[in-house]
């Protein structure tokens, strides 16, 4: 197996673990999720779709030949969760000390790389999807 086939494994499974970690939070209504969801405006819908969205690419990022979807929506994903704490909840969420804030970069990070890593699956993605067109 190559280095860029590993490194992509090592970002997926960080990536999906984080984030399905935190899904528990989320599908159990937690009170920290709550609380998000309610400042964001999006409880309790976007709390639960979002969390549905997020299992599907975890899911997504595992599956090497849908590795770069996975990691597409992973990284839109955490760059509206960033653009969320940015904008209006804070580094600091509930006294977590910024914990979320720092798994969000985590997985926005090694997402980024992974989806990186998978660009040639993606550009002949969008070359089939558009091709036919």
């Amino acid at each position: 197996m190559s280095l860029v086939k590993i490194i992509s494994w090592i970002t997926a499974i960080i990536s999906s673990l984080i984030i399905l970690q935190t899904l528990y939070f989320k599908f159990t209504a937690a009170n920290e999720s709550v609380y998000i969801f309610t400042q964001l405006g999006l409880e309790p819908f976007g709390r639960i779709g979002i969390g549905l969205v997020e299992l599907i690419s975890s899911i997504l990022l595992i599956i090497p030949k849908c590795r770069f979807l996975g990691a597409l929506i992973s990284v839109g994903l955490m760059i509206g969760a960033a653009i969320g704490h940015l904008t209006i909840l804070g580094i600091e969420v509930m006294n977590d000390g910024g914990y979320l804030f720092a798994l969000c970069l985590i997985v926005l990070t090694s997402s980024f790389i992974c989806l990186y890593l998978e660009r040639k699956q993606l550009t002949t993605f969008l070359k089939c999807a558009f091709s036919s067109r």
